[in-house]
């Protein structure tokens, strides 16, 4: 990355309350949805039905504190702190594998527990890759596939040893637009695209639990009691709610029956809750919100900016579909949150941080 690429001077906007409000009215909901869907479980698991709500709020409160420190702060200086933030990042990676650092859930090592707080590094990576990338693609360089190709390497080694495979399909897609929006030669993705299919597949199939995830998505008519339990439990809840929904509060699926209720799975809750057009309304929210992402970084002036917003929106916007697909059986299950809506607290920091940096560029846009 060169040091001597230098910025125009951009002039000020306004602050673009169509972002915001859509941000928050998102943010908002979501804690609505978390507490629904996760009295019964918080009760069963620390005794209190606000253990997992009151978590939210505190994380909700960071997240606008970082999103308004972000968009009070110019983003053309994370250029200059694109490499330091992609060095944190890796590094957090690598400190899950630590003992007595890295903490273990469910077989997985995708946390670090600094004491005072636990973080998920592959969230961190998804902004910090972000910067990165747009920093570094920012000025035209020739033969730099192939450092892309091992940068990336590295990073989805690490990410796919946690193992989260879902996540690493939403950084790869995150840096494969980067590099397209930046000019990179289109030939060269459908040179790769086989080898990661093969990876990909071969990945899958060596760890029974991600096997039996693909096989119960082609087998759905199997025995409730076998491994598309879950799946056939989404699509109850689904097809519970009918055309209006059973109405706030009154789920039957969040009594234990749907696993993962108040995070990957947060959307069956919530389509049962308030049925087909109530799903459909979320989704015309999401469709607005990638909208005016998208608004945001055609009106970018330079070309830093313009990455970085493709960045951050590709990352948001693939994780949204991926978990929308998931949750209507249209992809097998991957455990991929639905951002500012699914329990979970770096994701949520790091999601609205993001929006912050958005909405900065908006700002600096072309009036």
């Amino acid at each position: 990355m060169k040091s001597r690429f230098r910025f125009k001077k951009v002039s000020t906007g306004k602050f673009d309350i169509v972002l915001f409000s859509i941000v928050t009215s998102l943010t908002l909901f979501g804690l609505l949805m978390i507490f629904n869907s996760s009295s019964v479980v918080a009760f069963n698991l620390f005794g209190d039905k606000y253990g997992f709500i009151k978590d939210q709020i505190v994380w909700c409160i960071l997240g606008f504190a970082a999103l308004f420190i972000a968009y009070r702060t110019d983003y053309h200086k994370l250029y200059h702190l694109a490499l330091p933030l992609l060095i944190i990042a890796l590094v957090l990676l690598i400190l899950v594998f630590i003992p007595g650092i890295g903490s273990n859930a469910l077989g997985a090592n995708r946390w670090v527990n600094l004491g005072f707080i636990t973080l998920q590094p592959a969230e961190f990576v998804k902004l910090g890759l972000a910067i990165y990338l747009a920093a570094w693609f920012s000025h035209k360089e020739k033969g730099r596939f192939g450092a892309f190709l091992l940068l990336m390497g590295a990073i989805l080694l690490l990410i796919m040893l946690e193992p989260d495979l879902g996540t690493a399909s939403i950084i790869l897609f995150e840096a494969l637009v980067i590099y397209f929006l930046s000019g990179g030669n289109i030939f060269y993705f459908l040179f790769i695209a086989p080898f990661v299919g093969i990876i990909g597949f071969l990945y899958i199939i060596i760890e029974p639990y991600r096997l039996s995830r693909l096989t119960s998505f082609l087998n759905l008519g199997n025995s409730i009691q076998d491994t598309s339990y879950h799946v056939k439990q989404i699509l109850i809840a689904l097809g519970s709610g009918g055309l209006f929904g059973l109405g706030v509060g009154n789920s039957i699926q969040k009594y234990a029956y749907l696993p993962e209720n108040v995070t990957d799975s947060i959307f069956p809750i919530i389509a049962e809750e308030f049925g087909f057009i109530g799903s459909v309304v979320l989704i015309m929210v999401f469709a607005a919100f990638i909208w005016r992402c998208l608004y945001i970084a055609s009106r970018a002036k330079d070309s830093f900016g313009k990455l970085l917003a493709g960045g951050i929106i590709a990352f948001i916007g693939i994780q949204t579909v991926i978990n929308l697909a998931a949750m209507t059986a249209l992809v097998p299950l991957t455990g991929v949150p639905l951002p500012f809506i699914s329990y979970g607290g770096s994701a949520l920091i790091i999601d609205l941080a993001s929006m912050g940096v958005l909405l900065n560029i908006a700002k600096q846009s072309r009036s």
